[in-house]
């Protein structure tokens, strides 16, 4: 089969390899039928994830239909379409049953999938720990609605459900990026009074504004004067850093109110400061880590209700024999893209 690989840093290509087989009785193999490209493949590719092994298939946004599975397996059978988890979970650990599924004890747990077992930017992967990691799509779901279930719509659905939103608050998103744009969507669930959304890209600016119609749309420069404008308390109640820029840690906690929580759901490629004395007296709450992707069945259920769409994100299709295009193009920013599909 086809599978694109990380082969050394800087250097993926489309290998065939062998397709994947059962080594568990709780594995299933899934045949891929559309993929994705999140930003973490870019930050394997640059060698930002020290835990990615050389010769692993990437690729951990996907969808599929179950081809086999472990005799231990009871959620799902052959057939059914299923949204893949981005992470690997046993569900009977202490960090699982706590919903820390981010955290599993399980020697493949967290995100493995794709970073240190092989992932689904192929045309089948096997899925360890099947009845945590695979979730039914509904009849009435599509592949390209439930595309992003298991991490992107699972990293705004956490963020959203971590950072304490009540209804009527100002909430503040750093970054229009995809992670921003779903975290967005899952915000608006909880009613708050204000979605501020801000971005440097004026192309992202522009994006977001045509499917985000509802939130007020800003720059950088402008953030804190706007968080002011449209807070009651003298900045945001709620702030979620989905950029992970240069500048957007500091962005975050600055134009957050005393007391505000501020949620870190973007991946940093540097250590970054927490000036304490600074912030003195604001009494801020952070929260930050990986995303704790243990809601998709409820997601899916929302995204057949009409509540969330992500649809709209994905701006181009690939096929798997050209993904390498698929990535210049997903890397570059080319040709308008925002979210780009692949199907084997």
């Amino acid at each position: 089969m086809l599978a694109y690989t990380y082969v050394k840093q800087g250097d993926f290509q489309l290998l065939e390899k062998p397709r994947p087989a059962l080594r568990g009785p709780g594995d299933a193999v899934v045949r891929v039928t559309l993929a994705s490209i999140c930003t973490s493949d870019l930050h394997i590719k640059h060698g930002f994830v020290p835990r990615a092994v050389p010769g692993v298939t990437v690729g951990h946004e996907l969808v599929g239909v179950v081809e086999e599975t472990g005799a231990a397996v009871t959620k799902v059978k052959p057939g059914d379409r299923v949204a893949v988890n981005v992470e690997t979970f046993c569900g009977q650990c202490f960090f699982c049953k706590s919903g820390w599924v981010n955290n599993c004890t399980d020697p493949n747990g967290g995100w493995a999938l794709g970073c240190r077992i092989d992932g689904g930017q192929a045309e089948f992967v096997r899925v360890p720990h099947a009845d945590q990691g695979l979730d039914i799509i509904p009849e009435t779901v599509t592949d390209r609605q439930a595309l992003f279930v298991g991490d992107l719509l699972s990293t705004g659905y956490w963020a959203a459900q971590i950072s304490e939103i009540r209804a009527g608050d100002t909430v503040l998103i750093i970054g229009a990026g995809p992670t921003g744009l779903c975290t967005l969507q899952c915000v608006q669930l909880y009613r708050p009074g204000k979605i501020i959304l801000c971005e440097k890209d004026p192309a992202r600016r522009a994006f977001a504004r045509g499917c985000c119609p509802n939130a007020v749309v800003t720059d950088p420069e402008h953030a804190a004067q706007c968080v002011a404008e449209h807070s009651a308390h003298g900045g945001a109640d709620a702030v979620i850093e989905a950029a992970g820029g240069e500048d957007t840690f500091e962005l975050a906690w600055r134009c957050a109110r005393p007391n505000a929580v501020v949620t870190v759901a973007a991946m940093y490629d540097r250590p970054q400061i927490l000036p304490l004395p600074d912030m003195y007296g604001k009494n801020l709450i952070f929260k930050t880590g990986g995303v704790d992707g243990c809601h998709c069945d409820h997601i899916l259920e929302l995204i057949a209700e009409g509540k969330l769409n992500t649809e709209t994100l994905i701006t181009h299709t690939y096929p798997l024999r050209d993904i390498a295009r698929a990535y210049e193009c997903f890397e570059n920013r080319a040709d308008g893209v925002f979210k780009v599909a692949v199907a084997p």
